[in-house]
């Protein structure tokens, strides 16, 4: 039987544009791949740069936070909205467009001589994302065919967002210990890590008109109360979630819980509209396959504990190991060589392996991995308190598994969202997945970082009452208790970061129902319906 997916209708998507052969198929991939991983590790690369932001730019500690938090904002808010545009107006075009405007951020941020306009060129970075990426994946589907060709372009798009975080961090610690002179003046090293996307998104967006083919024009208009409802909505809600995790504000804050509350009503709200519109933003199509449901939900769930695991293990290799930005940065390139070795296998696996069984694979070895990290040894005695972590005994064996867990995931996954889905809908359904791992990093990383916050005040008064009691005077500056309360706290945050894995395993094993020999030919052996 061929395909049943309500995304294509009882016999495929008719009438529907075929990938169209190019003869840069190689090229168009390394043009693709290469725009997805700047806009991926953009999350990432100014993260070791911030101290060094905040002594140039004198930030206050309350801003700071927000060069993170407003790139973001904007990736998330307007990922569906970059999407469809790609659907009705050429994706081509619209890939093209966020590359150019993203170059014109990055340069923007370079020069920033202030908080506005660094923050100012954060926001546009990340709408230039968010019409790059979701399009990015869409195009993969309209230039190669499906069979091993497209499976390797997709192991390869997923290994740049799986390596996006961790290049982040070992580009941003090299640039940032950069400081050079131009024409004699002096170039700040983090300066280096906006700059550094001018000419990459240049080259690309002139790139671009040769060797990708851009893909057909939907008829149809784009579903304005849709847009404003579906992007204030994820706009509030990336902002709550966001502001939740922030130790000066948390889940009880009225702010928090008003962008939250805010956000969750314009989305039903943008859901009621859709329900009413001929042309909605969010076809319910997208939505109706019970296996791209799971993928959805895989792909919330693996980002979320990611991008925990990278944040809460940056700030215990520099805050408690002592160690500098660029060694900080170099202690994750294992990370990113064994994702490259796994995806290439993974690539080949996905032609003869179920998707769900990959992928349900992954998320228990990727657990087994962030388990590990939550072993990290302190030792939490009055008497000898104190933090004794060996980064190739404690942390090296669990940075090497952990792509390869991720690789498992986010290869299948991704092409099991993009599985079934007609052309003129691929642009959507991949601004959705981008969505899933934008809001479900964003509230991974702000649910974990209280639970790691709440255990590290709960360990400092256990061993503040202790001290009390031998008579001793506590000192919240002691480097000694700080390490051993911070190690405490995200060693809580790594075991419910892998809880959340295995939750994803149990996700892709029993509701992902996809055939690899399916996936591989393109076809939907009829897959179960979504549950109403």
């Amino acid at each position: 039987m061929t395909t049943t997916d309500p995304a294509t209708g009882p016999s495929g998507p008719a009438g529907a544009e075929q990938p169209r052969a190019t003869s840069h198929g190689g090229l168009a991939l390394a043009l693709i791949c290469i725009a997805q991983l700047m806009v991926v590790l953009d999350a990432t690369i100014t993260n070791i740069a911030l101290p060094y932001i905040q002594a140039d730019l004198a930030f206050s500690a309350n801003a700071l936070p927000w060069i993170i938090t407003t790139y973001a904002l904007a990736f998330g808010g307007f990922l569906l909205l970059g999407g469809r545009c790609g659907d009705l107006f050429g994706r081509r075009r619209a890939f093209v467009f966020g590359l150019v405007l993203f170059a014109v951020a990055s340069l923007v941020g370079g020069f920033a001589e202030n908080e506005a306009m660094l923050l100012g060129s954060r926001a546009a970075q990340g709408l230039g994302a968010a019409f790059a990426s979701p399009n990015a994946l869409a195009l993969i589907t309209t230039t190669f065919e499906p069979g091993p060709r497209r499976s390797r372009a997709f192991a390869v798009y997923a290994m740049m967002s799986g390596l996006g975080a961790a290049v982040g961090l070992l580009l941003g610690g090299w640039l940032t210990g950069m400081d050079l002179s131009v024409l004699g003046t002096d170039v700040s090293g983090w300066r280096l890590t906006f700059f550094i996307n001018v000419p990459i998104g240049v080259a690309a967006a002139l790139l671009a008109p040769a060797v990708l083919t851009e893909s057909d024009r939907h008829a149809g208009r784009l579903d304005v109360p849709g847009a404003v409802t579906a992007t204030t909505g994820l706009l509030s809600l990336v902002y709550g979630i966001t502001r939740a995790g922030d130790q000066d504000h948390g889940w009880g804050d009225p702010w928090t819980l008003a962008a939250i509350g805010t956000g969750v009503a314009l989305l039903v709200l943008f859901a009621l509209v859709e329900r009413g519109v001929s042309q909605p933003m969010l076809p319910g199509r997208i939505l109706a396959s019970r296996d791209r449901l799971s993928a959805y939900a895989v792909m919330m769930f693996v980002p979320a504990a990611m991008f925990a695991m990278f944040f809460f293990l940056t700030l215990i290799l520099q805050n408690v190991m002592g160690e500098s930005p660029m060694t900080t940065g170099l202690m994750f390139l294992p990370f990113s060589v064994t994702m490259i070795i796994a995806a290439t296998q993974v690539s080949r696996l996905v032609q003869r392996v179920d998707p769900g069984k990959l992928a349900g694979t992954g998320a228990v070895i990727a657990a087994v991995a962030v388990f590990g990290m939550s072993r990290l040894p302190y030792d939490d005695r009055v008497t000898s308190l104190g933090v004794d972590i060996d980064y190739w005994v404690d942390v090296f064996p669990f940075v090497v598994l952990m792509p390869i867990g991720m690789a498992l995931v986010f290869i299948p996954m991704t092409m099991s969202v993009v599985h079934g889905v007609s052309p003129r809908d691929s642009g959507i359904a991949s601004g959705v997945l981008n969505t899933m791992q934008q809001v479900g990093g964003a509230l991974g990383l702000a649910f974990l970082s209280t639970m790691a916050f709440n255990a590290t005040a709960g360990k400092t008064e256990e061993i503040c009452g202790a001290l009390a009691a031998r008579g001793e005077q506590c000192s919240p500056g002691d480097p000694a208790l700080l390490g051993v309360t911070f190690t405490h706290g995200a060693e809580v945050g790594f075991l419910v970061a892998s809880g959340m894995l295995l939750l994803a395993g149990v996700i892709a094993f029993t509701f992902n129902r996809i055939r690899h020999e399916d996936l591989a030919s393109g076809h939907t052996a009829a897959p179960a319906p979504a549950a109403h």
